[in-house]
């Protein structure tokens, strides 16, 4: 028997290295994998008999080691039981259709052997032995891939045009600037699955002539290029990489170009003026990146997800990619599921799922048994989608009819607590924060917004706002230069589209959602005060006062809105008002 440790961002931070130690300690053979998606249950420990699994314990403590260790040994791992998966949690994985995650949480993302056990650079085989570059970009086409990135592009047609556009050299390169607030698709399959993102790029780079490759990662993600750099040295020295590859004519390298984390570099001419050494903005296009990229050269640019499913494309063919998904949208798309629900991690479907089956049967639903109120699709440029809205299915058209936009993959679920005002406020907050500043429109126009926002959540609204944010936000997607100004008013266009009453409630000096102090009180409710006293005892402020057995009440004037009391308050007397 073998023991797997989850080892990704989310394991390590939920405590994987200490239960890595404590079972070494204890004399186990206990190796790695990466984020296999249910970051909610981490720490994960995997033991396996060979290929099979045996076991998977879930929220592993340290303490909980020696007896792993023990079990194993022994081969008794009923002793194991209290830390098995519960039986609801195994429909997380098993409602799902794995491509871009095949790997992760599976093989030991720092050897290479693991992955290629599971037929790791096969595919690139395939394609050096017995395909033209014309032919990869045919099977490219007919599998109906298109860029994961957020933009949904054809894939076929970028890389044909990069083919076909006419240079002394190209170049090939991977956005891994993943910069959306609650998405981490991309950090993940880096960490978990490397040797996926680099046979990818090969290929890729064998179809459109390019034989230099360039990762563009965001420096907050350093175990992500510790992997990467592991990975491209492991397959350099397999003869994966560099020059003659597999015996064939084709010669590329791959580097690793690590950014300042600026959420424009996720656009990718502002990406090449990064990569070139300038200043993080925009180009105006035409000429794209395709004619005139890198270095002025024809230049091929896309996520880590769209690469990560070339390989299995090419392995498996187009037409199993192709049956997977709708007319419009084809494969599958992995989702970080955030926010207020039960089961947070990483999610990949095939387009055509509803939001619902996502959301509460894979997610669980949410947390404490609170009311779904709406998910926000798109990161920080995109839409919120309400209630009645939950049985949209998931692909390209289809969620842009609703106001949202697939984006990269970020899903962060709202309950009932959650403003919808503050929402929109805090995402213009962050792309107000991250605008590059070079067109008006984006520089000024999200400030606006912003500033509007915040004086409607601090009780300074008015008549007239509603209408001025929506004037400004068609201003601001009709002028803005990329897609960070012409995106960011769709978190504030599809709040005031669903949930218009809120912003009215707002504007006459009410938050439903009791979220926004300067438009909430605290009181209780002298019916339903029992008189426990435990509110009084809680309050930092020594704001409520009043005797045993009696109701007790809230001195507004020293009340500094922390919600304590209503928190602890078990009959519901203490509440926002």
């Amino acid at each position: 028997m073998r023991i797997a440790v989850g080892h990704g961002s989310c394991g390590i931070a939920a405590g994987a290295d200490k239960v890595l130690d404590a079972l070494r300690a204890a004399g186990a053979e206990a190796g790695v994998t990466g984020c296999i998606g249910m970051c909610y249950l981490e720490p994960i420990v995997d033991i396996y008999e060979g290929d099979r699994l045996l076991k998977r314990l879930v929220r592993v403590a340290e303490k909980d080691g020696a007896r792993i260790a023990e079990a194993v040994k022994t081969g008794d791992l009923c002793k194991l039981s209290d830390l098995e998966i519960p039986e609801e949690d195994k429909s997380f994985l098993a409602l799902q259709t794995r491509i871009v995650l095949r790997n992760c949480g599976v093989i030991d993302p720092t050897d290479i052997n693991e992955y290629i056990k599971r037929g790791g650079y096969s595919a690139l085989r395939k394609v050096l032995c017995s395909m033209t570059p014309e032919q990869v970009i045919e099977e490219i086409k007919a599998s109906g891939l298109a860029g994961r990135g957020g933009a949904g592009f054809p894939t076929w047609f970028k890389w044909n045009a990069a083919r076909a556009a006419e240079g002394e050299k190209k170049y090939l390169i991977c956005n891994a600037d993943e910069g959306d607030p609650g998405a981490f698709m991309d950090r993940a399959v880096i960490e978990s699955d490397p040797h996926a993102l680099i046979e990818g790029m090969l290929i890729a780079a064998y179809a459109i002539g390019a034989d230099e490759a360039v990762v563009y990662v965001r420096a907050e993600y350093p175990l992500a290029v510790t992997r990467l750099e592991n990975a491209i040295k492991q397959a350099e020295e397999m003869h994966f990489l560099g020059s003659g590859i597999m015996q064939s004519g084709f010669c590329c390298t791959v580097r690793i170009m690590m950014g300042a984390g600026a959420f424009v570099c996720g656009e990718e001419t502002a990406l090449i003026e990064s990569l070139e050494g300038k200043r993080g903005m925009p180009r105006l296009k035409p000429p794209f990146p395709a004619q005139k990229g890198y270095r002025n050269l024809p230049s091929n640019i896309n996520n880590v997800e769209t690469y990560a499913n070339v390989a299995w494309i090419i392995q498996n063919g187009s037409a199993a990619f192709a049956a997977l998904g709708t007319e419009n949208s084809k494969g599958t798309k992995v989702f970080a599921l955030t926010g207020r629900i039960k089961r947070g991690g990483l999610v990949e479907v095939p387009m055509g799922q509803t939001l619902r089956h996502v959301i509460f049967d894979i997610g669980g639903g949410i947390r404490g048994g609170k009311r779904f109120k709406a998910v926000q699709l798109g990161g920080p440029s995109g839409g919120c989608i309400p209630e009645e809205l939950l049985d949209t299915v998931i692909d390209y058209k289809t969620l842009s009819a609703t106001g949202a936009i697939m984006g990269s993959g970020g899903m962060v679920v709202m309950d009932g607590d959650t403003c919808m005002v503050g929402m929109a406020r805090f995402f213009l907050d962050f792309t107000t924060k991250e605008s590059c500043g070079k067109c008006v429109h984006c520089r000024i126009g999200t400030k606006r917004l912003y500033e509007i926002l915040t004086r409607i959540t601090e009780g300074g609204g008015k008549d007239g706002d509603i209408e001025l944010l929506e004037e400004l936000c068609v201003g601001i997607e009709d002028g803005a230069l990329c897609g960070l100004g012409q995106t960011a008013p769709n978190p504030v266009l599809t709040a005031i589209r669903y949930f218009r009453s809120e912003y009215e409630a707002h504007i006459n000096g009410r938050c439903p959602a009791g979220e926004c102090k300067a438009l909430v009180s605290y009181g209780i409710d002298a019916e339903k005060c029992v008189g426990c006293g435990l509110c009084a005892k809680k309050c930092p402020v020594g704001a409520i006062s009043g005797r045993p057995k009696s109701a007790y009440s809230v001195d507004t004037s020293k009340c500094v809105k922390c919600g304590k009391c209503a928190d602890v308050c078990r009959f519901g007397a203490a509440r926002a008002k």
